[in-house]
């Protein structure tokens, strides 16, 4: 193996990160034609509905109902990077906020002092599948940041740069740059109290594109950094020389390089790397805060304020199928994106 190869160890869900990430869920549900009510045309019979993580006929409804996805639930003291590759979701929260995003667009939410939202995936499409690729990073924020006022920002897909290189074959390889500095691209957290916001914090969330047998060389960041590379879609791939089948993570040193050969088919990764918070890190579910006693004030705060409580008529709010993509901020402020 080379020095830049830490170790590799097999995926599992939801996935394995290292300090400042806290985890990565994984969503590659092959859903059905929609009902005309934005759930699954086969119904969802056999399935632990409230529950439902079976990947049943391939696809979960996860803690839906009627439609799937995750309804209201809170966060506290981390943020949320949702990449959301295929498919769309509906986003509400307590603050007011709501958006429709996918194919392509990221979502990036700082929960800090708390806030609820749901995030629902409506099968719009009553006459084919309506797949979903997303994947759901949380960022943890140091406890200087805990306290923040919650945000969020959309990065939409027609706005996300991407960084290409051709190998001496001419063999492609893309990069979508979600967060981080490759070649001339620098591109920092929308959300202003992010841990991403500051370049010293070397975070960098990279969605990576190769062809068959492209070969293409990550560059070196700070020794400071973790890095951890995903494949999540190809063959074998070698890496610094070492074979890494699919669904495998390799850790990396971020201040070497490391040189990806390609198989005979396309890969896909997706890329983690950021500084060290080094604080200690205590949670209970969707709450991560330092300690055990934050965790059980955190609690009863939520208890007692809901964090601003629910303004939707239900808790898993979904929007009107005819909407396109847009966001509705806090302020008022509207996107819209067709």
């Amino acid at each position: 193996m080379s020095n830049s190869i830490i170790r590799i160890e097999r995926l599992q869900f939801p996935w394995q990160t290292q300090d400042p990430f806290l985890f990565c869920a994984f969503h590659n549900d092959k859903y059905p034609k929609g009902n005309g009510q934005l759930g699954p045309v086969t119904g969802t019979s056999g399935r632990t509905i409230g529950s439902d993580f079976s990947g049943k006929d391939g696809w979960s409804m996860y803690h839906g109902d009627t439609v799937p996805g995750f309804p209201a639930h809170p966060h506290v003291g981390f943020e949320t990077i949702t990449i959301a590759e295929r498919g769309l979701v509906d986003h509400s929260d307590s603050l007011g906020a709501a958006g429709r995003f996918g194919n392509g667009d990221v979502q990036w939410m700082t929960a800090g002092k708390g806030v609820q939202h749901c995030e629902m995936f409506p099968l719009l499409k009553d006459d084919e599948e309506n797949p979903l690729l997303l994947f759901q990073i949380w960022l943890n924020l140091p406890k200087a940041s805990k306290k923040v006022d919650p945000y969020f920002g959309m990065l939409w897909h027609e706005d996300i740069p991407m960084y290409q290189h051709a190998d001496h074959a001419g063999r492609k390889t893309s990069v979508k740059v979600v967060a981080g500095e490759l070649g001339d691209i620098k591109r920092y957290a929308p959300a202003p109290d992010s841990f991403a916001a500051k370049a010293e914090n070397q975070v960098a969330v990279w969605m990576i594109e190769m062809e068959p047998e492209a070969e293409w060389t990550i560059p070196a960041a700070n020794a400071e950094a973790n890095r951890s590379l995903y494949l999540w879609s190809g063959n074998s791939v070698e890496i610094e020389g070492a074979e890494v089948p699919n669904m495998h993570v390799v850790k990396l040193k971020a201040s070497e390089e490391t040189t990806i050969n390609n198989g005979g088919q396309p890969a896909q990764f997706l890329m983690l790397q950021g500084k060290s918070i080094g604080e200690p890190v205590a949670t209970y579910g969707p709450f991560v805060m330092n300690s055990n006693q934050e965790i059980q004030e955190v609690m009863m705060e939520y208890q007692r304020t809901e964090f601003g409580g629910w303004p939707w008529p239900s808790h898993a709010n979904t929007h009107d199928p005819s909407k396109g993509r847009f966001a509705k901020h806090a302020d008022g402020r509207v996107e819209e994106k067709g």
